[in-house]
């Protein structure tokens, strides 16, 4: 099974192919921390601002993930597209998408990341 991670902004609409969508815009929002703004959540700045604010909510998304993988592979399914989406999808989406991405690869599975959002400008 191929697994792709996705990250996204809400205000560009939800991404139809994706299999399971997390929320992360419960998270602080870097988009307003002026020396931040206009980096990206692949940044080692914006990273060490999530560090331990988000490291539990990383560990629950790992272990519902840890859960569902191997159910989708007893399904039989070739594909699964897990997307993580903020508002704008420069900073918190990027940060956890990565996040699971790097986990989804040490668990030993086929993985691809994409930021979606990424490029876009603007206010949340």
């Amino acid at each position: 099974m191929q697994i792709s991670v996705l990250s996204f902004g809400f205000k560009y609409g939800i991404p139809i192919d994706a299999d399971l969508i997390m929320d992360v815009r419960f998270l602080q929002n870097p988009f307003f921390v002026p020396e931040l703004r206009d980096l990206d959540g692949e940044t080692d700045e914006v990273r060490r601002f999530f560090g331990r604010r988000s490291r539990g909510i990383y560990l629950g998304k790992c272990s519902i993930i840890n859960f569902l993988i191997p159910r989708y592979f007893e399904e039989g399914k070739a594909y699964l597209t897990i997307a993580v989406g903020c508002t704008g999808g420069r900073h918190r989406s990027v940060s956890i998408a990565r996040a699971l991405y790097e986990r989804i690869k040490e668990m030993g599975h086929p993985a691809n990341l994409t930021h979606r959002d990424i490029q876009q400008q603007g206010s949340p």
